[in-house]
């Protein structure tokens, strides 16, 4: 090792699903929406002038900070806006968690949490899911340096009910505490209404899931104008420019169509029901998901099979080998064919394992 290597910063990556070159393929791997953005998303793509990209964005983004803010019901300063959630949550690790003491997060959740609070230096503790894979409210109370937790959870898809939600902030006064809501609007109550309650909570969503815009990386979060002004200042520390013009003009597409937004998450959700007895007819045991994903097992087939098999069809999931989810799957719910072809191929495979 080399002297200058002693002094760089080593953390374990964030492992993202995998992104396969095939063509010939069904991904159902990232939870990605499988419908397209909203058609006006299409019109300013077609309609965009290149030249405009020789000049800097607003870096206010305030067009696409009006329009949330409108959306969500709120001032367009309790609005902050990144690129991807991720941006969003990476700059509030670092403008909130700063204490001494631990930041508390589930176990089993979005892996990312870990990765930025060894990278950013913060102390953490992570505590266990219940044995139904539930949160459990009262492992969050006490002193802490802030809490944070998706609702829906990842990769389990279970939601918090809203009350539960509230008694965890309730019980943080002292600390700030993040509700990852990446997967919110297939089905769980948004925390968004305790916003004006409380000055200490973060509302943190993304176009990538609902709003079928993981390609163009827009993340937003919702707090007290206090909050904000403290994630802005984090953000223009790091680069002004964050949202490119063409980001923010889609992006504000994207809002203004409710209606479609309706449409395809509602899609979603019927196919997302309709897997769910399904995948119980053929013997797999599903999480009552809430999100745009299953999370399955099955008690006579180990997961770690189940995944290479269907990749060998080309039929893409995601596994984690990790304590206590070693054995599951998690599937994206894709169209009404995609998931008919993942039904055949599980048909297939266990009437064939069955022999």
């Amino acid at each position: 090792m080399g002297a200058w290597e002693e002094n760089v910063r080593k953390v374990t990556p964030y492992t993202p699903g995998e992104q396969p070159k095939r063509q010939d393929i069904i991904k159902l791997n990232t939870n990605e929406n499988p419908y397209p953005p909203a058609p006006g998303v299409g019109r300013v793509l077609e309609q965009f002038d290149p030249d405009e990209l020789r000049l800097y964005p607003d870096p206010a983004a305030f067009s696409l900070k009006e329009a949330l803010a409108e959306t969500c019901q709120v001032k367009p300063e309790q609005v902050f806006v990144g690129v991807g959630s991720d941006d969003v949550l990476a700059m509030a690790f670092l403008a909130f968690f700063n204490s001494e003491r631990p930041i508390l997060f589930p176990d089993i959740t979005y892996s990312f949490y870990p990765v930025w609070a060894e990278e950013f230096r913060i102390p953490y503790e992570a505590r266990p899911l219940d044995e139904n894979f539930r949160i459990v409210k009262e492992d969050y109370y006490g002193e802490n340096g802030g809490v944070i937790f998706p609702n829906p959870n990842a990769p389990t898809g279970l939601a918090m009910g809203l009350e539960d939600v509230e008694d965890i902030i309730r019980h943080n006064p002292d600390a700030v505490v993040i509700v990852d809501e990446a997967y919110v609007d297939f089905g769980a109550e948004s925390a968004l209404p305790l916003v004006e309650k409380y000055e200490n909570l973060l509302v943190v969503q993304t176009f990538s899931k609902s709003r079928s815009m993981a390609g163009m990386r827009i993340g937003f979060a919702v707090g007290s104008p206090k909050l904000i002004r403290y994630l802005e200042d984090v953000k223009y520390s790091f680069n002004s420019y964050t949202m490119s013009r063409l980001a923010l003009k889609c992006g504000v597409e994207a809002v203004r169509d409710n209606a479609y937004f309706e449409e395809t998450t509602a899609r979603i959700r019927a196919t997302r029901e309709h897997a769910k007895r399904i995948l119980g007819e053929m013997g797999f045991v599903c999480t009552d998901s809430m999100a745009n994903f299953l999370f399955v097992t099955h008690p006579e087939y180990r997961a770690a099979d189940l995944f290479q098999a269907l990749k060998e069809a080309g039929i893409y999931v995601r596994y984690f080998a990790k304590p206590r989810i070693d054995d599951y799957l998690r599937i994206t719910v894709g169209t009404d064919s995609q998931m008919e072809a993942l039904y055949g191929f599980l048909r297939d495979y266990l009437s064939r394992r069955q022999k």
